[in-house]
């Protein structure tokens, strides 16, 4: 409940968001010094001040987003400025480039919380924050059941509860909630979370999106009792809440004995139709009860009332009893409804078209749904009006799933249609199908996990979204890769052959190394690996067997053993058992030794084997080298990477000097964020290109190739000789503390574990045999509408959640800044 001082216009607030800003910033805002803005500050006034440096880089974007948020916040009683850092004055807020990516609420001339501006990304989210940190003592945040209860058990008999989720902080309907808890905090206790566990706890099924529960605590006197829950079945926005919270103020049934055409009540203020129970003398108990049970099941959509027919001077149908009166003015209309269920279902359809019809108006311009810190939801949000073409993929059901994969070579995508990493994926999968389209044999096919679980269980996937391969004769194949329209694509052409190929000839052989024999391939794999074992060799050969069969998909593998193989082992100076591992972009083919190697450690031979010498570092491969666990010798470069920095780097990986790190570049034009972990690195942007050591996984150093000295082999050479003597200082050491969330509601990758940790970790299945498949088609047939509403125990599965380049905000490791 809110306190005294949030009364009215509540106390004074001083919000400084300080950053950086571009000098052609916007121009609305009033312009004052530090000294000139600090002189304006009294207790009961608020301030939202924006701090910047004229010379300074900006940050374009976040200036735009709070240029929207003036008048909003002006309605709040928080009126804004911008403060220009001029030299002659100094404040802790005109400080280093860094602490200008803050922002600062204050009260009065108290600090009470800062945000990173990142967290500011919209205009949503900035009045969210500033009411949230406002707010703070009177929305109580809540993690658990058992903290909801405890709440609910202490209002008993005191005060109704507005118990809202929402799917992050900053959203759209975050901001709702709180311009609500603004309003009405004095009179309803509010209480948010963004735990989809504690949703599903309280009974809720569909928890896709952001929901508002009114708990009528108020009227409970005994403390054993559970307080009544209405929920909102609207879209969280401001006029829906207003809407939602005026009508739970209404009486809850009113008994009227007038005329319906003339019957005005605060429901037909609110856009809400009224619903009359008509009863006479004779049933009037009955009715009464009835009205009631309407009424509570209408709650928030609808006013009921009582119409009592004796007291009529109106005339009504003799055989209608039930009155339904949809606006103000409008003809009213006579019903014939004899159950309960069909009055509820007939106001709840009208009210569906209506906001139908609203929805369409509402398509030419909608808010933006953005998920903060959860590019993936808020893809899906930005992508929710595509019209996707699914009639290129096949919906599977629990019927027709045994009978389609049986029945062709098949690829199936197991999702969960309120998932948004299931969604998100849904698109490239379609963007496949168009690929695709007449050139495949192969049958594209979806399951919605949510609908058929049973199915998707028992085909043991117990984690979407999932891709499988289902081919005659073999056991399905799953997919583990990027989950991307490419990567998968890759996967499926490279599946087009059976791997290991058996290799019959001298010349197929040299064929295969060449890349002619399969050169409609070599885009998807630009290494072919090709074992040589004698024909007597059993145990090597077996191995080599096995392992393609692992990277099947992922690169071309083939095998010969024929009797003249030794021209092969002689022409390339192998000895038997080898790999010879062909390069086609290179043009190169080397061989490695295979004696006493077991399969695994030959798969990580190849798959080491696709990794480049010098790569640049992207989205999909920097988890792949960090696995190494060794030092990044990284070049920072703002746009393609300059051939004789490039050269002096290979020459010196080519005489074995870089083996204790990983020589890398990052190019800031295709990765912007590189400018960001320059300025964790340097207090100052340093000039391009520039060459930095990092040691993430042991100490955190990062040291820098002198800028004075220009990348040659031998300069940086004797570069490497200091750092491994210990003649070099670290610029900076990297923080080895946890990175946490400032709040639990912060904490965006529990939210999208959510699912996981309400269940027990589970170790992944071995793929089914074609005779599973065929023994599980007895127990497909069941109850539909009981699976249907079974909840789905799968856990989120990561969208590559290694991608450190997390919406281009935070670039971390190890708990460690990169």
């Amino acid at each position: 409940m809110m306190s005294f001082s949030f009364k009215v216009l509540r106390i004074g607030i001083s919000f400084v968001v300080m950053c950086i800003v571009y000098k052609a910033a916007v121009n609305s805002l009033p312009e004052l010094s530090p000294q000139q803005y600090f002189s304006t500050l009294q207790a009961g006034r608020a301030s939202l001040a924006y701090f910047y440096q004229a010379d300074s880089s900006s940050n374009s974007i976040f200036l735009e987003e709070l240029n929207k948020a003036v008048k909003p916040l002006q309605d709040y009683g928080i009126s804004v400025a911008k403060v220009n850092c001029v030299k002659e004055e100094i404040s802790r807020y005109c400080g280093k480039e860094r602490d200008l990516m803050k922002a600062y609420l204050f009260r009065g001339n108290i600090l009470l919380r800062e945000f990173p501006t990142d967290t500011l990304f919209d205009v949503n989210a900035i009045i969210a924050h500033v009411l949230f940190a406002l707010l703070f003592n009177e929305v109580k945040y809540i993690t658990t059941l058992e903290d909801l209860q405890n709440i609910e058990n202490a209002l008993k008999g005191k005060a109704n509860i507005a118990f809202s989720y929402v799917r992050a902080i900053g959203t759209p309907e975050h901001r709702a909630v709180m311009e609500a808890a603004f309003v009405y905090g004095n009179t309803y206790q509010f209480v948010l979370t963004t735990e989809i566990a504690l949703l599903e706890s309280i009974g809720l099924e569909d928890i896709e999106y952001a929901h508002l529960y009114f708990f009528h605590c108020k009227s409970v006197l005994d403390l054993t009792h559970q307080c009544r829950r209405t929920l909102m079945g609207q879209p969280l926005t401001t006029l829906n809440i207003h809407r939602f919270i005026k009508s739970m103020e209404a009486p809850l049934l009113t008994e009227v004995a007038e005329d319906p055409q003339q019957v005005s009540t605060v429901h037909l203020q609110l856009g809400l139709p009224l619903v009359f129970i008509v009863s006479q003398q004779g049933t009037y108990e009955a009715d009464r009860r009835t009205a009631e049970w309407v009424a509570w099941r209408l709650l928030g959509k609808a006013g009921v009332l009582l119409l009592l027919r004796d007291s009529l001077e109106v005339d009504i149908p003799q055989q209608a009893n039930v009155v339904l009166k949809r606006e103000e003015g409008m003809p009213v209309e006579f019903l014939v409804l004899h159950d309960v269920d069909l009055v509820i279902s007939h106001v709840e359809n009208n009210m569906d078209i209506e906001e139908t019809g609203e929805d369409e108006d509402d398509d030419v311009e909608g808010p933006d749904m953005g998920i903060q810190d959860d590019e993936v939801a808020e893809s899906v949000s930005r992508d929710r009006k595509r019209q996707l073409p699914l009639e290129l993929i096949l919906e599977l059901t629990e019927e027709t799933f045994n009978a389609t994969v049986m029945a062709s070579d098949s690829i199936v995508l197991f999702y969960a249609g309120w998932q948004a990493v299931s969604m998100a994926f849904l698109h490239s999968y379609t963007d496949l199908a168009v690929k695709l389209k007449g050139a495949s044999t192969m049958l594209l096919t979806r399951i919605n996990c949510a609908d058929w679980p049973d199915t998707c269980n028992k085909q043991n996937v117990t984690e979407f979204p999932v891709v499988k391969m289902y081919k005659e004769g073999e056991n399905p194949v799953s997919y583990g890769g990027m989950l991307g329209t490419e990567e998968l694509l890759k996967f499926i052409q490279l599946n087009r052959i059976s791997c290991p190929v058996n290799i019959t000839s001298i010349q197929e052989a040299e064929e295969y190394l060449s890349g002619e024999l399969y050169k409609d391939l070599i885009i998807y794999s630009s290494v072919s690996a090709l074992g040589l074992f004698s024909p007597t060799t059993t145990t090597a050969k077996e191995r080599f067997t096995e392992a393609g069969k692992l990277l099947k998909g992922y690169v071309i593998t083939g095998i010969y053993s024929g009797e003249d193989v030794s021209i092969l082992s002689n022409k390339y100076t192998a000895t038997l058992p080898a790999l010879l591992l062909a390069r086609h972009k290179e043009g190169k083919v080397e061989n490695i030794p295979l004696a006493n190697t077991h399969a695994q450690e030959m798969v990580q031979i190849i798959t080491n084997a696709l990794l480049e010498t010098f790569p640049e570092i992207t989205v999909e491969n920097l988890p792949t080298y960090l696995r190494f666990q060794k030092p990044l010798l990284i070049l920072f470069s703002d746009d393609s990477i300059n051939p004789l920095y490039q050269k002096a780097v290979l020459a010196v990986v080519k005489e074995k000097h870089l083996d204790s790190v990983i020589p890398c570049w990052l190019n800031l034009k295709n990765t912007p964020v590189g400018r960001r972990i320059l300025q964790a690195y340097f207090d100052v942007l340093p000039p391009l290109p520039l060459l930095v050591v990092v040691n993430l996984h042991s100490g955190g150093q990062v040291f820098a190739f002198p800028s004075d000295q220009a990348i040659t082999e031998q300069n940086l050479l004797l570069w490497l000789k200091k750092l491994e003597a210990g003649l070099e200082h670290p610029i900076t050491i990297l923080p080895a503390q946890e990175w946490k969330p400032p709040l639990p509601a912060y904490n965006f990758l529990r939210m999208m574990d959510a699912a996981a940790s309400q269940h027990p970790t589970r170790k992944d299945p071995e793929c089914m045999k074609e005779t599973d498949i065929q023994e599980n088609n007895e127990e497909q047939h069941e109850d539909k509408s009981a699976v249907r509403k079974e909840p789905v125990k799968m856990r989120i599965k990561d969208w590559e959640r290694s991608n450190v380049f997390k919406a281009e905000k935070s670039f971390r490791h190890d708990n460690k800044e990169l």
